[in-house]
């Protein structure tokens, strides 16, 4: 080897070239890539998807949930109202006569199995009315009974003035609300000028009637009712007298009573046939 000479560099000495270096690089990178990914990956990339699937379904429980309550909570307003405006309105319509008064008795129990039962002058908007046709008058019923869920349910049944009720009727009251916590009528005193809850005088229609209900959310709520609805009710009628009730003749005043005239009976209309009289329907005609 001569002084001042360079040595040759041989193959793998030295920095390698760019093109060298690129190829190194992909050649890694293929490496790599058959090699797929690591256990702790896979395990980092589900533990994320679980959180993000966590999250979702938190969200939509929420909403459901948020829905459920919103559409029990209406559905009991609901039925309070329609419950209500049924009672409020067979009170606004009601009737009674003195001199029936087996027929039309006013009769109003609270506690456990509360009760109200009138006889009514009821229009064909009311619930049912198509299924009596032209019986309008009839005496309805609101009880709280058991339902057949085991809930406790505001019932409504209804009988024609002079007529039994019912199997079906009986059987298959008309619902008007579930999941009943209190229902509870009270009445305007006028001696005591102030609400009582029990009325006595079967035989009279009470001046107001106030009626509270109160409705829960489901049957297995065990918080306060939701909906609590209070209606005063001004009863327009009064009871018909008896005097009212008798047929009398033209010109005489309501309670006034016939006097007899000769040759008459009290009681006798002029003119009208007794028994024994010719032309008597069955009696027999005189001797010429």
């Amino acid at each position: 080897m001569k002084l001042g000479a360079k040595p040759t560099p041989r193959s793998g000495d030295g920095p390698l070239s760019r093109a060298d270096q690129h190829s190194a690089r992909l050649a890694f990178l293929r490496a790599r890539a058959r090699r797929g990914f690591t256990l702790v990956e896979i395990l980092i990339a589900m533990g994320i998807l679980s959180l993000v699937l966590a999250a979702i379904y938190s969200s939509w429980t929420a909403i459901l949930r948020a829905s459920k309550v919103g559409t029990e909570t209406a559905a009991a307003v609901q039925r309070a109202r329609m419950a209500s405006r049924t009672i409020e309105e067979s009170l606004g319509s009601a009737v009674s006569f003195a001199a029936n008064q087996q027929y039309y008795f006013f009769d109003a129990e609270n506690g456990d199995n509360s009760s109200l039962s009138f006889v009514t002058h009821l229009g064909p908007s009311f619930p049912r009315s198509g299924k009596f046709g032209d019986f309008t008058v009839r005496r309805v019923t609101f009880t709280v009974e058991k339902g057949r869920d085991g809930t406790s349910d505001l019932m409504l049944r209804q009988q024609p003035l002079l007529m039994d009720m019912d199997k079906d009727e009986q059987e298959f009251p008309l619902v008007l609300a579930k999941d009943v916590k209190s229902f509870k009528t009270e009445f305007w005193d006028l001696q005591l000028q102030d609400w009582t809850d029990e009325w006595k005088q079967t035989n009279q229609l009470p001046v107001m009637v106030k009626v509270s209900l109160e409705i829960a959310d489901n049957p297995l709520s065990a918080r306060k009712a939701r909906e609590q609805i209070v209606r005063i009710v001004s009863l327009p009628s009064m009871m018909v007298q008896p005097g009212f009730q008798v047929p009398r003749l033209p010109g005489l005043m309501p309670g006034q009573q016939l006097q007899p005239g000769p040759g008459q009976v009290p009681g006798q209309i002029p003119g009208q046939l007794t028994p024994g009289q010719q032309g008597y329907p069955g009696s027999q005609p005189l001797p010429h």
